[in-house]
């Protein structure tokens, strides 16, 4: 009788009238902010893709070393992306994700003192190190604020930051490579002492307004908080584990359908960072005297594509049919578009560029909807870690790929079939994706995301 009660209020407490609003008030209080955070954390990662040529003239770095330097800041985040979310779950959020944007801010200024190939790749594999944790951290912590039918979307708009950093990023960095010899500088030191900066100074917001927890904020009433924590409750139905720390990651381990996540992710990452850190280079192939700011600007068209993308078609993935329609489709129009590009001239190969781009986040929105829908608490922070580690391998094997082919055959393009065939493996493996819990064949919230009944 009790246990039927206690039903009876939880499920009266999904329905309450009050939870949209307190969703909306959410979005509007914490979206915001992590979003900049991931504009200041993809500007940063990925702005040497803007000075490569800059690296090469003055420290002498080959496209090979190039490639290298680029992938080796995920050998560190890959590794690191487990403790550091069980440590977030431990110590909270505010604290963490403080603590991530002070060093990674720190050592992205540093990367302008470079001096050689060794130096270069030290001060990658750091950034790395000091990043990591950051955007699994984010997709945990949105598990704290949001049912599940929103958390494609919430998801879906925190990576806007991926395609905003690459919007802003690549022109403001033709802009500051245009202060090449102020003050006895290079452009590029410019660049990255300027870029770095900014997440410095936003970690002290974070440390002093970011709640750890719907229980800290300040925007709800007590009643709202605890309305709110009894919906998450209730939808969790993932697996749970009591333990803590390393053995967490047992019942992932176990998960096949993680596994079948990891794969795909992990040639969705080579696809993304593989194009984060060539494509200025490749723009420019076309024409060697086109400046830096046009170059940017350029670079920027693919990127406002994919935040396009992003918006508009994670909220679509309202069961597993839908889910594995997007990622698989969404594979096969990455191949398309990348196809298009390899066998076309300038402005066409722009427009294939786009049609990839457009559906990069997408995807990796609705492949991280499975480990929340699957796993909850500890098991949870370790599952989504755990995806992010193995995919982000990609992002080492995609531009170390890339700069070797380039070098090896004189063909800025060559690695791009690389990355078209593993994108077509990857669509083909999407169709075995399911979640755990009993769908609805019908969802009467339109922008619902993956709903658990």
């Amino acid at each position: 009788m009790t246990d039927f009660s206690r039903t009876t209020a939880v499920t009266r407490s999904a329905d309450d009238p009050r939870l949209p609003g307190i969703v909306s008030r959410n979005y509007r209080k914490l979206m915001p902010v992590l979003v900049f955070a991931y504009i200041i954390a993809f500007i940063d990662r990925t702005n040497i893709g803007m000075v490569k040529q800059d690296l090469e003239i003055h420290i002498g770095i080959s496209a090979a070393a190039f490639g290298l330097g680029a992938g080796l800041f995920f050998i560190a985040y890959a590794f690191l992306e487990i403790p550091s979310n069980l440590i977030m779950h431990k110590v909270g959020a505010r604290f963490w994700i403080a603590r991530i944007m002070l060093t990674w801010g720190i050592l992205a200024m540093a990367m302008a003192f470079v001096w050689n190939e060794a130096s270069f790749y030290v001060l990658r594999i750091l950034l790395g190190a000091a990043e990591a944790g950051l955007y699994p951290g984010v997709i945990l912590y949105i598990t704290y604020w949001f049912p599940k039918k929103e958390r494609a979307k919430a998801i879906g708009l925190f990576l806007l930051g991926v395609s905003l950093g690459n919007i802003i990023g690549a022109p403001l960095a033709g802009l500051l490579l245009g202060m090449d010899g102020f003050l006895g500088l290079h452009g590029y030191q410019w660049m990255f002492l300027i870029e770095g900066l900014p997440a410095v100074l936003l970690c002290f917001w974070v440390w002093f307004r970011l709640p750890n927890g719907p229980q800290d904020a300040k925007w709800m009433t007590q009643e709202e908080k605890n309305l709110l924590t009894d919906v998450l409750t209730a939808e969790d139905t993932g697996e749970k584990t009591s333990h803590t720390g390393i053995r967490a990651l047992g019942p992932v381990i176990k998960d096949i359908q993680l596994w079948l996540v990891v794969l795909i992710y992990f040639a969705h990452q080579i696809a993304v960072y593989s194009l984060s850190y060539f494509l200025p280079s490749m723009i420019q192939s076309y024409d060697e005297t086109m400046d830096p700011l046009t170059v940017g600007l350029i670079t920027a068209l693919p990127w406002i594509s994919a935040a396009v993308g992003s918006v508009l078609l994670p909220r679509f993935a309202t069961n597993t049919t839908r889910a594995r329609s997007l990622v698989s489709g969404g594979l096969i129009l990455i191949a398309g578009g990348l196809f298009i590009a390899l066998r076309s001239g300038f402005l066409v190969a722009i427009i294939g560029f786009c049609i990839s781009a457009f559906m990069l986040f997408v995807i990796q929105s609705v492949l991280f909807t499975f480990p929340s829908n699957r796993m909850s608490g500890a098991a949870a922070a370790s599952g989504i870690a755990f995806i992010n580690t193995f995919g982000l391998l990609g992002g080492f094997i995609g531009p170390t790929v890339m700069g070797s082919l380039e070098q090896s055959t004189g063909n800025q393009f060559a690695g791009l079939w690389f990355i078209i065939i593993l994108v077509l493996v990857g669509a083909v493996l999407a169709w075995l994706l399911k979640y755990r819990t009993t769908e609805k064949t019908q969802v009467p919230d339109s922008t619902a995301a993956p709903v658990a009944s």
